[in-house]
């Protein structure tokens, strides 16, 4: 083994005895200069990353203020100031109105009684029954059409007839601020249907139950009326329902308002075997 100097390197002590052709012998050697070129490198371009952001903010706010300087907004300049010795310019002058036509009102004009002509009095009965009825129309405006009537063609109206009008129907409520209810309420209007209601023969021999419901009308008076099926069972419980229902007595009248009108009420009836 060959002896190593006191002033060998790390390289020489570690490649004693061996090739130094080899290319580790001279990667070692400029190791260190390769490191310290990439560390200046590097630092160089972390200085200029950290300052790209504050040279694109200076340039920016440069080009902003070239801009202010040029864009400037003439109806944001304040007016110049005002001299007080000067006098203020004069007003416009007025605006004619057109002159209006008006009528002065007039006091009552007061008049004896002799000045005052009379009012003609209308006719009597006597001097309607002697008048004669014209048949022909009188001679006027020639584009209207000329209507002759007989006299025996008017109708006199016969003595002690009275003509009464139509009468108006009701107009049926489906919602109003007072239901209409069965005497003494619900409770007993359950306890009439139990009571009232026999169960069809043809319903009980094909054990139909359910409930049939029924829509009526309950007048202002509390009858009832037009009653019909919404939906039905069959096997006679609906003509049964029907039936039981108009022999209900009168109703308390739905109310509208404070006055009573006519409502549509729908009702369940239930048919159930014991």
């Amino acid at each position: 083994m060959a002896e190593v100097s006191q002033n060998a390197t790390l390289e020489d002590i570690v490649f004693a005895n061996r090739n130094k052709a080899y290319g580790a012998y001279s990667l070692r050697q400029e190791y260190r200069g390769v490191i310290n070129r990439a560390t200046l490198f590097g630092a160089t371009l972390f200085v200029l990353a950290m300052l790209t952001p504050m040279l694109i903010d200076k340039l920016s706010a440069g080009d902003e203020q070239e801009q202010a300087m040029v864009e400037v907004d003439l109806m944001k300049i304040p007016p110049p100031p005002i001299d007080p010795a000067e006098p203020p310019p004069p007003p416009p002058p007025p605006v004619e109105q057109p002159k209006v036509n008006t009528v002065k009102f007039l006091p009552p004009e007061v008049k004896k009684d002799e000045e005052v002509p009379e009012e003609t009095p209308p006719p009597t009965v006597e001097e309607l029954k002697e008048a004669v009825a014209a048949t022909e129309t009188v001679k006027g405006d020639p584009n209207a059409e000329e209507i002759i009537i007989a006299p025996e063609q008017i109708a006199a109206p016969s003595k002690g007839t009275v003509v009464e009008a139509a009468p108006v129907e009701e107009q049926v409520f489906t919602v109003v601020e007072q239901q209409p209810e069965f005497p003494g309420g619900i409770a007993e209007m359950y306890k009439f249907l139990g009571k009232n209601i026999k169960y069809p023969s043809a319903a009980s021999r094909a054990n139909v139950q359910g409930k049939v419901f029924l829509t009526f009308v309950v007048n202002t008076d509390g009858s009832i009326q037009d009653v019909q099926v919404l939906k039905g069972l069959g096997f006679g419980t609906d003509e049964e329902a029907i039936r039981v229902v108009k022999t209900m007595p009168k109703w308390k009248p739905g109310k509208q308002s404070g006055r009573p009108v006519r409502v549509k009420y729908n009702l369940p009836i239930n048919f159930q075997l014991e």
